[in-house]
């Protein structure tokens, strides 16, 4: 997970607010920084003005997964209400663990695992061309995302069962193909 934390202006808190909880980021603390004032010289003149412009501040905080970072940033980026003319930043902090506050029990990784996908034969690849590999890559990937399927329906248990199971499947078509050149060819 990550933690953001960003000075913004004060009057686009709710501009902001209402875009983060469009995707379903919730503002963990706004703190108003009383002491901290942007000041700028103001351009035009006013009757009894100072030529001074303060813009008030505050400092927000939230916390997301790792995917949606990118477009928290982007949207707190374009609603943060400061002038372009200034450097400011936005910080990012990877968050390592997660406490439960009643029971003390800590949780090391705070972001959903993935599984990794074992790696189900070893093949010499130096000896297969680049359509090879990528084909037995995209049949592993298959066989990975629906092996469970594909054992309860078609009691495929194995990786080279599957690739088994797809030659052998393809096989009469391409035979009757060949045996009637009338017939069109597909792209498989």
């Amino acid at each position: 997970m990550k933690k953001i934390e960003a000075i913004i202006n004060r009057k686009n808190y709710p501009v902001l607010r209402e875009k983060l909880d469009s995707l379903g980021i919730d503002i963990i603390d706004k703190r108003n920084l009383e002491d901290s004032k942007f000041i700028s010289e103001s351009k035009g003149s006013r009757a009894g003005g100072t030529g001074v412009r303060s813009t008030m501040l505050a400092k927000i905080e939230l916390a997301m997964q790792d995917k949606e970072a990118r477009a928290v940033l982007e949207i707190i980026s374009k609603n943060s209400g400061l002038p372009q003319s200034i450097k400011s930043k936005i910080f990012v902090f990877d968050m390592e663990e997660s406490i439960d506050l009643s029971t003390l029990e800590g949780q090391a990784d705070v972001e959903p695992e993935e599984k990794p996908i074992p790696v189900r034969f070893t093949t010499k690849r130096n000896r297969l061309v680049p359509l090879q590999k990528r084909t037995l890559y995209k049949l592993e990937q298959y066989y990975d995302e629906h092996s469970e399927i594909l054992e309860s329906d078609y009691r495929i248990r194995s990786f080279s069962d599957f690739v088994n199971y797809c030659i052998l499947k393809y096989l009469p078509t391409l035979d009757k193909q060949l045996k009637n050149p009338t017939m069109l060819y597909e792209d498989i």
